[in-house]
């Protein structure tokens, strides 16, 4: 589904004025709000400073970046994506085991991990992080292993992405 506003700014430019339209590459000034399955939002910048991103660098997932395609500067837009496509299906090899000597190496030994807490890994040329959520503790001390989730937390979830395009470049 999309749906599709113009706001007063843009139908006041008059007839002849030519909106700037959403390009691969194009830079963007725009307010958006993403919603889970739940209707709860996960982000909403409508109430304060409005984002910039450049399209095409992964600043949001392809599927959301489809969709802006086209769009002309000015409009408002909500678009419901199924599950899956917003940031891909749920993947049980993202269900990992790691041992506690691995955890004590690579951040604070005396750490305590528990249900629900989001770790920063490092990515394996050192240039990044990557998250994963803790699923299930087991064992104790340096026998012990957590089991993390390194899925996207809306991997298989609908979301409801709305956004109000402020500015393209």
């Amino acid at each position: 589904m999309s749906n599709v506003e113009f706001s007063d700014a843009t139908a006041s430019t008059g007839p002849d004025t030519v909106l700037p339209v959403v390009e691969p590459g194009s830079f963007l000034t725009l307010h958006y709000r993403m919603a889970g399955p739940d209707g709860a939002d996960i982000i909403n910048t409508f109430d304060g400073k409005p984002a910039t991103l450049s399209l095409g660098t992964g600043e949001l997932s392809p599927a959301l970046e489809q969709r802006l395609l086209g769009l002309p500067e000015g409009s408002r837009h909500t678009f419901e994506l199924p599950a899956g496509e917003a940031f891909g299906d749920r993947n049980p090899d993202l269900l990992q085991w790691v041992a506690r000597k691995l955890l004590n190496e690579l951040g604070d030994p005396d750490e305590q991990y528990k249900v629900g807490d989001v770790v920063q890994f490092p990515t394996p040329d050192g240039q990044g992080n990557y998250a994963g959520a803790v699923q299930q503790v087991r064992g104790d001390g340096l026998n012990s292993a957590v089991q993390f989730d390194f899925n996207h937390p809306l991997a298989g979830q609908p979301v409801v992405f709305e956004v109000l395009l402020i500015g393209v470049l």
